[in-house]
């Protein structure tokens, strides 16, 4: 039987592994990398490569590229987008563990955050696995979350009593109703759909590359704070050419 391990890092820096995560990653024959296309490849891969550099100082495992299929809005919809990308990033998976894994091996995956969270990559196994007939099996090994970093480094808790919390998407915060959200963590956030809060008497708690050298952090009432985080976010993209930012939304009480 093949093993595949889900392993959550964090969300970047080699000290946000978990000891359960160091020591799989101790375990595995082959790391499998997924490359990116277009600018700050070489950033992402190079946070997975110092994380292996400390913990497998010595190596004795394979490293295995390969590309990631970018996601492509077509004429049917982003929903059918989706499909079509997942389907694409099935068949890669497949290729990868059957051409690249022996029986008997273990492979991992360094996947950003924790893979339950906001990752289809263990569905994506999950299904692989289903439909293998028993020669291949998978484990998610949890990691340290970007709303965890997110609430740590500007010192709020997620929860206020008795309140809900919703996580969910930039997308859907980029249609819902805004008098709908009381507390709200927002990820990846592409079109800065939070500048629609705006008179909503709220605060939003922002922050970007979570956990990294070069993180920021912005927080204040949504309607002083928005233009200064939409100057942020763009000059931030223009230079690095990626962003990965993670914020909460919550409304003032009375």
């Amino acid at each position: 039987m093949k093993h595949l391990y889900l392993i959550g890092m964090g969300p970047g820096g080699p000290e946000y592994l978990t000891i359960q995560a160091i020591e799989t990653l101790k375990r595995v024959d082959v790391i499998f990398m997924l490359e990116k296309a277009g600018r700050g490849k070489d950033e992402l891969l190079r946070m997975r490569r110092d994380i292996l550099e400390r913990y497998r100082p010595d190596g004795g495992y394979r490293t295995v590229m390969a590309t990631s299929p970018p996601r492509r809005n077509g004429p049917d919809g982003y929903q059918a987008g989706v499909r079509e990308w997942h389907q694409t990033k099935r068949e890669l998976f497949q290729r990868l563990i059957d051409d690249e894994l022996a029986d008997g091996q273990a492979g991992g995956l360094l996947l950003w955050g924790d893979p339950s969270l906001y990752d289809q990559t263990v569905s994506l196994v999950a299904g692989l696995a289903e439909t293998s007939n028993g020669v291949l099996d998978f484990s998610i090994i949890p990691g340290i979350t970007a709303v965890q970093m997110l609430t740590a480094r500007h010192r709020i808790p997620l929860n206020r009593v008795g309140e809900r919390i919703v996580i969910t998407t930039g997308r859907d915060a980029e249609t819902c109703d805004p008098a709908s959200i009381d507390n709200a963590v927002v990820m990846l956030d592409y079109n800065a759909s939070f500048q629609r809060f705006r008179g909503q008497d709220m605060d939003v708690y922002w922050g970007g590359y979570l956990g990294c050298p070069d993180e920021l952090l912005l927080s204040g009432p949504v309607d002083e704070v928005t233009d200064e985080l939409l100057r942020v976010k763009d000059e931030i993209r223009e230079r690095k050419g990626w962003l990965m930012d993670t914020y909460l939304l919550r409304r003032r009480r009375n």
